[in-house]
């Protein structure tokens, strides 16, 4: 059974709106944005990436602000930690990969290494992460944290900003900027 099947599955098994349901179906999505970058060329290659930048942007700034935040607060601290400093080294992957571009050799070499960087932080928080806050935090308290998670991925940069990531208060006091800023960028680049 591949990741995103597995994934898909063990999201389907916890109520709708439920934080861990959220964030398997996005890791789901992100393992087959990666896949499709990998697999792709030109316009499709590049609007994959495109896709997959913005997921990811949202979704570690989320995770970082809502997830690890609580975990950290149910005897996680120490794995909240890693997995905040794994982010913040493949939000600056990821903010190379777009400097380069899709075209770029460059690219091409460093995607198949962010790509496994992903995918071991994906697992570590799958393995690791999850089972903590399914075991130590109510149906009801995991659903109030989606409804988060999900309000702060709205207001969240689209595009990797590595000066903040990894640090709560740092993404905090930068995000409405950034946010702003990548969302006119974004508007502008589909002119």
């Amino acid at each position: 059974m591949s990741h995103v099947t597995e994934d898909l599955k063990k999201a389907s098994e916890l109520p709708e709106g439920d934080v861990v349901r959220i964030l398997l179906q996005q890791h789901a999505g992100i393992r087959q944005l990666c896949a499709t970058v990998g697999n792709s060329e030109g316009p499709a290659k590049r609007q994959a990436f495109d896709d997959l930048r913005v997921l990811l942007a949202v979704h570690e700034t989320a995770e970082q602000i809502v997830v690890h935040t609580v975990t950290s607060t149910h005897g996680g601290e120490t794995l909240a930690n890693a997995l905040n400093a794994d982010e913040k080294e493949a939000i600056e992957m990821l903010a190379r990969l777009e400097e380069v571009g899709v075209d770029s050799p460059e690219f091409d070499e460093t995607f198949p290494l962010f790509q496994i960087a992903v995918e071991q932080h994906a697992e570590e928080e799958e393995r690791v992460e999850f089972p903590l806050l399914l075991t130590t935090i109510d149906e009801t308290s995991r659903h109030m944290m989606g409804k988060r998670l999900n309000a702060t991925e709205l207001v969240a940069p689209t595009h990797p900003h590595p000066g903040s990531a990894g640090s709560v208060p740092k993404q905090l006091a930068t995000m409405p900027f950034h946010s702003i800023v990548d969302r006119v960028k974004d508007a502008l680049s589909r002119s």
